[in-house]
């Protein structure tokens, strides 16, 4: 009898579970984002998020929680129920970065389960106005003469702007001093005033100072060029295989079933095909991906090896 009655809850839970899939999204869906607002990282889903509202008919509510380089946002959704009603959308850092350059994390970014990558965003080779190079070959050669000129500033240490830095120093085989800010705002607003000469920053954020001419753009860290700025040569052009991408995506607390994350990675794409988010997109430079969830795993898997390989060839540890 009990075995029986065992049985049928057993049955009773699967049902329940398949049918509360088939429901999805029966209530508000919350997306954590582990950054600061008013960045690309939040700007991207908060996009996303109210198409997704609209097509559903449930709130879509965007919630920001900084902190410990996305570390903060990062655990509370791994923590929380496997539902879909609590996602995370994010940048590099805490799905595949912050494993290589902390001990030991509250989270395990390999077990999340992948939904989509919305959108990939170059970064960018930016330096002050008063630099005496117009391009890249005109830096690299300023840097070897005067090997303490060159002091660059990066969103904090271990960020994509930091990384990207380290690779470039290694691939073009210069120098340089790193002073790290608190976020990108306080890093592009050194840059401008002439604290310091060179950054790395994402495309979407930098691009109306670099229209304006009150920075340089030197390099993009695309495979390619941009359309944005055709006359800038990719990294990759002088040094192949050189690439740098601030992307954002969508992932779903560890157990999410496959088919509420499949379900979620179809509507987010169809949403980013729509032309006026395909329009508000490329005003941000940023380029759609909107890929599978298996894809995604692989993107993620392939991307991590790259920041750890630069990570451990530059010994770069957290202040």
């Amino acid at each position: 009898m009990r075995r029986a009655v065992f049985l049928l809850l057993c049955a009773f839970s699967v049902f329940a579970i398949s049918a509360s899939a088939q429901d999805y999204p029966a209530r508000a869906i919350r997306i954590i984002v582990p950054f600061p607002a008013g960045g690309t990282a939040d700007l991207l889903p908060r996009i996303v998020g109210e198409k997704l509202a609209a097509n559903w008919g449930q709130p879509v509510i965007v919630d920001n929680r900084a902190g410990a380089a996305g570390n903060i946002g990062a655990e509370m959704v791994y923590n929380a129920e496997p539902d879909g009603y609590t996602l995370l959308s994010a940048p590099p850092p805490p799905l595949v970065i912050n494993p290589s350059l902390y001990p030991k994390l509250a989270f395990d970014p390999a077990r999340f389960v992948p939904v989509t990558v919305m959108a990939a965003v170059p970064n960018v080779m930016l330096v002050n106005p008063r630099v005496p190079a117009n391009n890249l070959r005109d830096l690299i050669s300023w840097a070897k003469a005067q090997p303490d000129r060159l002091i660059y500033s990066s969103q904090g240490s271990g960020t994509t702007s930091h990384l990207t830095t380290e690779m470039f120093k290694a691939a073009a085989g210069v120098t340089a001093t790193h002073v790290p800010y608190k976020g990108t705002a306080p890093a592009l607003a050194a840059l401008l005033s002439g604290e310091v000469n060179l950054m790395f920053d994402n495309l979407g954020v930098s691009l109306q100072h670099v229209r304006a001419g009150r920075v340089k753009a030197l390099a993009v860290c695309g495979e390619k060029r941009v359309a944005s700025l055709p006359d800038v040569p990719a990294m990759a052009e002088t040094y192949p295989g050189f690439v740098a991408v601030a992307w954002f995506g969508v992932v779903a607390p560890p157990a999410t079933q496959t088919r509420i994350a499949n379900r979620l990675s179809s509507a987010i794409a169809e949403v980013i095909k729509q032309p006026d988010v395909a329009k508000r997109f490329t005003e941000l430079s940023a380029e759609p991906v909107a890929n599978t969830p298996a894809q995604m795993a692989a993107f993620m898997k392939e991307d991590a090896a790259r920041w750890r390989n630069v990570i451990r060839s530059a010994n770069v540890r957290l202040d």
